[in-house]
């Protein structure tokens, strides 16, 4: 059986988002694309980083991390990422509104009503002996780490502070971590976390 990983990028006063996300404005306005920047205006330095984000056997991500939506679903709605989104295994949505899995090129993405540990066992199943990640937004991957279910963790720190928005760690009891990698760049510094 894999591990259970984690990747988020934030910004250098851990924040991954804005509390004013929409459709315009995914991470927040003051945030725009910042924290992402490094995988897409730069992604030819950072080739290592992006395949590690990406090499999982199943994918969980909250609600926020798929639509701008709150309430009932739009049915209209098939993700940020267009008909072909970067993940190529199954991907759990954590989410209090149920709805039909959605089939899009390489994936299917999964709705998942009954919490954290539901939404892992589905894809530690999916994944087999693979890894699973949490793939954000902040507010599920605090909920996985108070849980004590993230193995590793890879931070992707942006020099920028936004100030005010979703933080990793908020509500996160203390936990013992051992620095098994850094490696920086004039865009991002990548820190990889082990428990």
């Amino acid at each position: 059986m894999g591990i259970i990983t984690a990747d988020i990028a934030v910004s250098a006063d851990l924040v991954s988002a804005g509390h004013d996300q929409s459709l315009e404005h995914p991470f927040g306005k003051a945030a725009g694309q910042r924290l992402h920047t490094w995988m897409f205006e730069h992604g030819d330095g950072h080739r290592a980083e992006i395949e590690a984000v990406l090499d999982a056997g199943a994918f969980i991500m909250g609600r926020n991390m798929f639509t701008p939506g709150r309430g009932e679903w739009d049915p209209g709605w098939r993700g940020w990422w267009g008909e072909e989104p970067p993940y190529h295994a199954p991907v759990f949505v954590l989410t209090h509104h149920e709805r039909e899995p959605l089939e899009l090129t390489g994936t299917t993405f999964h709705f998942v009503t009954g919490g954290i540990e539901a939404a892992l066992d589905r894809a530690r199943a999916a994944a087999g002996d693979r890894n699973v990640s949490i793939a954000g937004g902040a507010t599920t991957l605090n909920e996985y780490l108070a849980a004590g279910y993230v193995d590793e963790l890879r931070l992707h720190v942006v020099p920028f502070t936004l100030g005010d928005g979703t933080r990793v760690f908020d509500g996160v009891p203390p936990i013992e971590f051992a620095e098994s990698g850094v490696r920086h760049t004039p865009e991002v510094t990548h820190l990889t976390l082990r428990r």
